[in-house]
């Protein structure tokens, strides 16, 4: 893995333990050698792994749609910002360019984003890993919906088990490391031949 997606709010949350997680995964990533590829802004915890893998000597670079420089939260201090017409432009972008994904808390956008890049591994279109860095824990009501899901049989074991999860950077990254596809692929099993 040399450059990790990070997906992560645009605020810093209403626990302090956000910003926190955020700037140690920064950090760590810096100090890993790896690039931080992130949506580019200079707020919330977006602001805060940017800034802390900076502060590390580490290199960032930020996707952002024209539309939110307007808004003056592009990030000015970054190794590289990459200006794109369109959410979707940035989306795929920071999908061409990263090795694996890690969520932070976050809100509707977090989401989004770490559930197509889970679906597109689904559909065997990616063989990238991906996971959540649940910190305070903050997705720990959406994990017990997704086994829930699991349960009644809309997702498949195989594709539950493609996300980490963790509440360590260290060990998450860890967790990404060894990641392994699933060897089927195939989202619906017929079960005539």
């Amino acid at each position: 893995m040399k450059r990790v997606c990070v997906f992560c709010g645009s605020n810093s949350g209403a626990n302090p333990a956000y910003a926190k997680a955020a700037a140690q995964l920064g950090r760590l990533l810096a100090e890993r050698g790896q690039v931080l590829v992130y949506g580019g802004g200079n707020v919330g915890l977006m602001g805060v792994v940017a800034d802390a893998a900076l502060a590390a000597g580490g290199q960032v670079i930020g996707v952002i749609p024209e539309s939110m420089l307007k808004w003056e939260v592009g990030h000015p201090d970054l190794t590289e910002l990459r200006v794109v017409a369109s959410m979707h432009e940035r989306k795929a972008a920071m999908a061409d360019l990263a090795d694996a994904f890690i969520a932070l808390p976050g809100g509707i956008g977090t989401l989004e984003e770490l559930f197509e890049i889970w679906t597109w591994g689904q559909l065997g279109l990616h063989a990238k890993p991906l996971g959540f860095l649940d910190v305070a824990g903050y997705f720990e009501r959406l994990h017990a919906f997704l086994d829930h899901m699991a349960a009644e049989g809309f997702v498949k074991a195989r594709h539950r088990e493609m996300v980490a999860v963790h509440n360590d950077p260290a060990i998450l990254l860890a967790l990404l490391d060894s990641y392994r596809p699933p060897e089927t692929i195939r989202v619906i099993d017929r079960e005539t031949a």
